[in-house]
């Protein structure tokens, strides 16, 4: 990928944050702060949800070994994203220049004992330095055996994380996007059906299944996905939707905006997470569409869930209100957990904002107030510092403070892709209380603080006499030790 493409990647037009001086949203990390992973990686996260597509890692194994299935996305069918392909390049092969002849045969491998609906090849650090051609071999290769094989030039070396997630974004846009119209829309009783899409949107743990059965009752079909449980036909006609939401604009803003340039689709920003999100989420949808009925359905069937949602959410909300949470996530999850906890009467007293743009930090703002306390960056002790400064009941973070959480024995509540719960839509809201409750309410938390109970006993503080060993010398002279 050329330089000036990857730099304008960095400064996408549609980032709110790049109106202003500061470009925090796409700021890089500083010496010895994490990265959180490299363009590979995003690429890898956008792509792999895509069930029907075989992936293939076009370097050493350890690029694929490394990344293979560390996100939380399920597929409602085809399992094929779960098995991990890889060129597996040595040494010898990189002397040898055999790196782009083992991707050709990798190819049609996948092909000929797959079936794929088509193939992805992610280029890494090792061939892009070594020059392979990813395009040429590509093109050669579907021509070859007759499938679609799409190169994703997303080495990691170009920047982090969040570029790799726009890399992968620009391949759909540039290969897949577009390349296919969609069937029939189908007719229903007194419902006119809309086409929609949504973008950023990875089904972690099978959460957006919560919301799917809204969008069918409402008559709004979902041609596309990227990428959560998405189909590669699926995503080839999203340039038919009458309307698309960016649920992760950090990520994949640049498709949207690319989509409504060239095909003339409008889009919005929205969540899934909590009660007034997903109710504002709903009635975008129905204002870009512009259909009158479709407005008036979609007021009926909020009242309707808000309603049940309250309901549900009132013994729980007595057990969480006043309950105080560290929030430490990045990007979209930053303002729309907020949002939801808020809903359930706790109190947000930090948030983290390592991955979100200004207008992620504007709508914290918003949502806590002008003296937010926002942090950048969070280590074991600025997480914990703020923790017992601020008197939070548990820390809700991604997988990785897991085990600070742990070893500080403070309640936690993993929040990012790796979490085994799904929190979108109103049912998901009910699940994050659930969740929140338990974790809180756990009396481990009282065992693991309670002193050990030798610290009571009456010799506690005598430093205890074990017994000395003679001297090896000794031993040996008596025949006690031998050999």
């Amino acid at each position: 990928m050329k330089a000036s493409e990857i730099a304008a990647l960095k400064d996408e037009p549609a980032c709110d944050h790049n109106k202003v001086a500061e470009k925090a949203g796409c700021a890089r990390p500083e010496p010895g702060a994490t990265a959180g992973g490299c363009p590979f990686d995003g690429a890898q996260i956008t792509l792999l949800p895509i069930a029907d597509v075989a992936h293939i890692v076009h370097g050493p194994i350890g690029c694929s070994g490394n990344s293979w299935d560390n996100r939380g996305t399920r597929s409602s069918g085809p399992k094929l994203y779960r098995v991990g392909m890889t060129t597996d390049l040595t040494e010898q092969d990189v002397i040898m220049g055999r790196g782009e002849k083992r991707l050709f045969h990798a190819i049609k491998q996948a092909a000929d004992e797959y079936a794929p609906a088509a193939v992805f090849v992610y280029a890494t650090c090792v061939t892009a330095v070594i020059g392979d051609d990813l395009e040429a071999v590509c093109k050669a290769a579907a021509a070859r055996w007759g499938v679609p094989v799409v190169p994703v030039d997303c080495a990691g070396f170009y920047g982090n994380k969040n570029i790799g997630n726009r890399i992968a974004g620009e391949t759909l846009v540039r290969h897949v996007i577009g390349t296919r119209e969609p069937g029939p829309t189908p007719t229903l009783p007194d419902i006119q059906v809309h086409d929609i899409s949504l973008i950023g949107e990875y089904n972690i743990a099978g959460e957006f299944w919560k919301v799917a059965p809204l969008f069918d009752e409402l008559g709004l079909r979902i041609i596309g996905s990227i990428s959560g449980d998405a189909r590669f036909a699926e995503v080839q006609t999203m340039h038919r939707a009458e309307a698309s939401m960016v649920v992760c604009a950090r990520a994949l803003v640049n498709v949207a905006r690319r989509v409504e340039e060239r095909w003339g689709v409008p889009w919005f920003e929205g969540s899934f997470y909590g009660v007034a999100d997903t109710s504002q989420a709903l009635r975008d949808f129905a204002r870009l569409i512009g259909d009158p009925d479709l407005s008036a359905r979609t007021e009926a069937l909020i009242a309707r869930e808000e309603a049940l949602a309250e309901a549900a959410l009132a013994p729980w909300r007595e057990r969480l209100r006043g309950k105080r949470a560290l929030l430490y996530t990045g990007g979209v999850k930053s303002w729309s957990i907020i949002s939801a906890l808020q809903d359930l009467g706790m109190t947000v007293v930090a948030s983290g904002t390592r991955k979100s743009s200004e207008e992620d930090k504007a709508r914290i703002r918003e949502l806590m107030g002008e003296d937010a306390l926002m942090l950048d960056e969070g280590g074991p002790k600025t997480l914990l510092g703020t923790y017992h400064q601020h008197g939070a009941d548990i820390l809700i973070a991604g997988g990785r403070n897991l085990y600070t959480a742990l070893k500080a024995r403070v309640p936690f509540l993993d929040i990012n892709q790796e979490r085994e719960f799904g929190y979108a839509g109103y049912a998901g809201m009910v699940d994050l209380a659930h969740q929140l409750a338990l974790s809180i309410e756990s009396p481990v938390w009282e065992a693991v603080r309670r002193p050990a109970p030798w610290a009571h006993s009456k010799c506690a503080g005598t430093p205890l006499e074990l017994p000395v060993l003679a001297d090896v010398k000794t031993l040996e002279d008596e025949g006690a030790v031998h050999g």
